[in-house]
């Protein structure tokens, strides 16, 4: 396929945070443009695109494939739908940007580096943090060692939902409280150590009704140094992420999902005043991560940068979520499976 100079984006579903996060986002971008939205139901897709200001509404996914003007795909359907739509589009010769977590299992990501692999398309995982200024600061200064070694993170992230028909409540389509939201503490801990985890150990307790875990704790060992962090879909929602090195720390305000319209904020702080009443901030532009993430993927696809988050990158972060699992039903310390 002859790339453009400007990509052109579809967009498989009409999921709430493809219509309320990801597309406005995307539509802020000079370098690329939304053509086309699918929905098995195509009044929903209209809407959508009516809405949106989308040029094309497609009443079944397979269309928005077969159309030769789209070169790139948003894949932000349900868990167990990300590996049969991802391959499905890169068989139709369209790069897929797909949502996390990347699949269900390892198996998966296997699978879908294969067919990467055998179609020459780009695949990579939304985790869209991962290209926030915010995020490249701290993983600069840890780097640069200005705070000394880094050795432990802690970080939470929660909110409250119960509702039985919400796809984050229904087990079979890979719901629940690590898959959702603890898969953003084990990333951004795997981003600033720069390696992997030796070994890991995963708490979890699961809601009686619906079988998802509502609150997840995990402790990840990356072999002089340690990430603890907890998740819960069923709690007051809270979110924070803070760095400890040997002689410094660093605090994130709002790690995850950074207001677009907001300023964000990172303190570094010496440890010389309790509460870090001597801490240093630096502060970032209002900037809209999902808008930033589909321009680092453009990039990619036209060969001028690294996909941001690669398949083998998600590959070792579901290997990580997957001995967390495994951890809580064992009760032992699991090694994440390597690729």
């Amino acid at each position: 396929m002859a790339m453009r100079s400007k990509i052109r984006w579809g967009v498989l579903g009409v999921a709430g945070i493809a219509l309320r996060r990801v597309i406005p986002g995307m539509k802020r971008s000079n370098s690329l443009a939304i053509i086309g939205i699918a929905s098995r139901d195509l009044g929903k897709a209209r809407t959508a695109s009516e809405s949106l200001g989308i040029p094309r509404a497609y009443g079944s996914y397979e269309d928005l494939l077969a159309d030769p003007d789209i070169d790139a795909v948003y894949n932000p359907l349900p868990n167990h739908l990300h590996l049969p739509w991802t391959v499905k589009a890169a068989e139709a010769g369209k790069h897929v940007l797909c949502e996390k977590p990347i699949t269900m299992d390892t198996a998966e990501v296997r699978s879908m580096i294969e067919a990467r692999d055998r179609t020459g398309v780009v695949i990579g995982e939304a985790f869209m943090v991962r290209t926030h200024p915010q995020w490249l600061r701290t993983k600069q200064l840890i780097e640069g060692g200005e705070l000394g070694e880094l050795k432990l993170i802690t970080s939470k992230f929660s909110y409250f939902n119960k509702a039985a028909e919400n796809i984050r409540n229904i087990k079979e389509y890979g719901g629940g409280g690590l898959m959702d939201i603890g898969c953003y503490p084990v990333t951004m801990s795997r981003f600033l150590f720069g390696r992997e985890p030796k070994r890991v150990l995963g708490l979890f307790e699961f809601d009686p009704d619906s079988g998802v875990d509502r609150l997840a704790s995990g402790v990840l060992d990356f072999g002089g140094g340690q990430s603890i962090f907890g998740c819960s879909t069923q709690l007051v929602p809270s979110q924070n992420f803070e760095a400890l090195c040997t002689s410094g720390r660093i605090e994130l305000g709002i790690p995850f999902n950074t207001p677009p319209d907001e300023a964000a904020q990172i303190k570094i702080d010496d440890g010389s005043q309790l509460g870090g009443r001597n801490a240093r901030t630096e502060t970032f532009n209002a900037c809209d991560q999902y808008q930033l993430q589909a321009e680092a993927f453009g990039e990619a696809i036209q060969g001028k940068a690294p996909v941001p988050v690669s398949l083998e990158d998600a590959f070792a972060n579901m290997a990580v979520l997957g001995a967390l699992f495994k951890s809580g039903m064992s009760g032992r310390w699991e090694e994440p499976e390597r690729l």
